[in-house]
């Protein structure tokens, strides 16, 4: 018999970006640079998208890690936002965790740089604490793929579930004729080849 079935629901998600900062940026090797700031504005896109809590957090900003990207400070101006001042494992961090907790979720997307550090630590503390781990992969980054695959070993054994953003994305809108404009918008504006489904549908639907 399968495990049952746990799907992401928007109304009980939050999303938690670890890291995403200019210095530690510059470590990720497992993944093209461009690809990866597109997955991870993808994320923080959907995030909006479905108004999911977000709650942003640093490590060390003013050492060699460096600033969030400006990208998220710009989208995210009234989320949460926990610069640590150098606990490493986000979960050490009691603001933090009072800032998940706070919204009430049982249901956390975790993503960051680098991925066995700032995201396996705070997701294997989070399950430990019988919140629902998702993380996504593709918005998350590190030195190489030895070092990405030990840590996704080391997550989905503990029960944490791994996605991308496109997968995550879908499950949590359930049904396209829930919104065909937003989500396939969301869609092209991040997957070139997806903008000429979008395209080929506006002509197709003069009239919708």
């Amino acid at each position: 018999m399968g495990k049952p079935y746990t799907r992401l629901d928007k109304n009980n998600a939050a999303v938690l970006l670890v890291d995403h900062q200019t210095g530690l940026l510059s470590l990720v090797r497992d993944i093209d640079p461009d690809k990866f700031k597109n997955n991870v504005l993808a994320l923080a896109d959907a995030a909006k998208y479905f108004n999911l809590p977000t709650i942003l957090t640093t490590s060390f900003e003013n050492g060699p890690n460096g600033p969030l990207i400006p990208e998220l400070k710009t989208m995210f101006p009234d989320a949460p936002y926990v610069a640590r001042p150098g606990q490493i494992n986000a979960w050490d961090n009691e603001d933090f965790v009072k800032a998940i907790k706070a919204k009430g979720k049982k249901q956390l997307i975790i993503a960051g740089v680098v991925t066995e550090v700032c995201v396996a630590f705070p997701a294997l503390s989070a399950l430990e604490e019988d919140f629902e781990v998702f993380v996504i992969t593709d918005a998350s980054g590190t030195f190489n793929a030895l070092t990405r695959d030990a840590a996704w070993k080391r997550m989905s054994q503990a029960g944490a579930q791994l996605m991308t953003w496109f997968g995550m994305a879908c499950e949590l809108h359930r049904d396209w004729r829930n919104d065909i404009e937003g989500l396939g918008t969301l869609f092209s504006n991040h997957i070139p080849d997806y903008r000429n489904l979008m395209i080929s549908f506006d002509q197709n639907n003069p009239q919708k």
